[in-house]
């Protein structure tokens, strides 16, 4: 049974800063500017033994008419529904603030383990100040500074004295699905259809999904990790530091996922911004899946589709093995079938194929269809394997590896890919010496 604690307070009172302490990363954006955060955050701790999630949420502002505010409310509504434990953050500096005081009230409602938590306590002083916060009518707190880590040994143990004590059944290693794509393509609303609940913030203002979150998908016997990542934009529009935090995030998403849905607005076709994003994909060795996205708002007749789709595969070559599905986030056309494609996109980059069948069937197109002779040199491939690797990467083995040109190189690559099913997936072929 998963165990989960949800930071929450007003904004800029240190969350994120704890949030990265606990979680020993620098996965929350953190900032001066107010609202910084705003989705929730998902990160792993453990303690003592002790594995659980910690969601760090946006600042909660009462009564708010900002959009993103009104949102954030209903985000750290919905961490609280989901949390364990709640970690309320206050910040001795400030003293009481009627922001706090709408939290805790918030607060004292919820039939769950409440820690007030007092930030910035780095000095005598302030160890005394922070007893003002009994004033809160929360009981007892926790005195801690965040940037330095000071009391949040004692933190951790009191969250975690109060999970329920049962015993984490081992995770198997699930696939990690990123939903990337530029600003406004529709990652969140396709991240939401697919969770069937809004747990990333969707509002029409491009670039509102400023970090990465990781949800777990489990349903229709369907489990894997979703990324929604912040929208990739081109370098000369990143004007604010929290873009460029953004950028950092959503390719670090590419790297630590399986498999890349690559969405693509169909009202604006396959841009130089997709192109880069793709090659960034393809340079990590990632699965690949294109969806291309508002499918609903195009006029169409029988042909659109597949001239969309010839022009996507002409602009991606020489890799063209790879999905393409028409899709509409908003009115859930074709949405199901995501999951399938994920599936076999998966299984294909996890793929291994026996050696002894490997050397059947390539040894007989090589036969067939041999390297040009270079300098009177002949080149002559004996043998292949598989190398062990997280997607599939193989090793023909030959008199003279350097006389290997990459035209054949390619074909090597189409016939592997003809003869076993490795469809949106990178495939690496090496030349040995024998």
């Amino acid at each position: 049974m998963s165990k989960i604690a949800a930071i929450v307070g007003r904004p800029n009172v240190g969350k994120s800063t704890l949030f990265n302490r606990l979680t020993e990363s620098r996965a929350a954006i953190v900032n001066e500017e107010s609202g910084v955060t705003r989705d929730r955050h998902y990160g792993k701790v453990i303690w003592n033994g002790v594995e659980f999630s910690v969601i760090d949420t946006g600042g909660f502002v009462e009564n708010s008419a900002d959009v993103f505010e009104s949102e954030i409310n209903r985000q750290v509504r919905l961490a609280v529904s989901e949390a364990d434990v709640i970690i309320f953050m206050v910040n001795v500096e400030d003293g009481i603030h009627e922001l706090d005081k709408s939290v805790a009230e918030m607060l004292r409602k919820v039939q769950k383990k409440v820690i007030t938590v007092v930030n910035k306590v780095d000095n005598n002083t302030r160890l005394l100040e922070a007893a003002e916060f009994y004033g809160l009518g929360l009981g007892d707190y926790f005195a801690v500074s965040s940037v330095s880590g000071s009391g949040t040994g004692e933190l951790l143990d009191e969250i975690v004295r109060h999970f329920p004590g049962t015993t984490d059944e081992p995770e198997t290693e699930l696939p990690r699905v990123a939903v990337v794509g530029r600003p406004n393509v529709g990652k969140s609303s396709l991240a939401n259809t697919l969770l069937g609940e809004e747990r990333n913030i969707v509002t029409p203002v491009a670039g509102t999904t400023r970090d990465s979150i990781n949800s777990l998908y489990n349903k229709f016997n369907y489990r894997f990790y979703l990324i929604d990542t912040a929208g990739l934009r081109k370098k000369a529009k990143v004007d604010e530091d929290i873009e460029f935090y953004s950028i950092l995030r959503s390719v670090r998403s590419i790297e630590e996922s399986d498999i890349c849905l690559l969405l693509i607005d169909a009202t604006r076709g396959l841009e130089s911004q997709d192109m880069s994003i793709l090659s960034m994909i393809l340079k990590n060795n990632k699965g690949v899946i294109i969806l291309v996205n508002k499918w609903d708002l195009i006029e169409k007749d029988h042909h659109t589709a597949k001239q969309v789709e010839q022009e996507i595969r002409s602009r991606t070559a020489p890799f063209t093995d790879y999905p393409v599905l028409f899709i509409s986030a908003i009115t859930k056309q074709r949405v199901h079938q995501i999951l399938a494609l994920i599936m076999k996109v998966f299984e294909n980059r996890t793929r291994k194929i026996p050696t002894s069948q490997l050397n059947d069937v390539m040894l007989k197109h090589i036969e067939d269809y041999p390297p040009p002779s270079i300098k009177g040199k002949h080149v002559r491939i004996k043998y292949v394997t598989q190398l062990p690797a997280a997607y599939p990467v193989f090793a023909f083995f030959c008199n003279f590896p350097q006389y290997i040109r990459e035209p054949y190189r390619r074909f090597v690559e189409n016939r592997l890919r003809d003869s076993f099913e490795l469809t949106g997936t990178p495939v690496k072929v090496f030349f040995r010496k024998k």
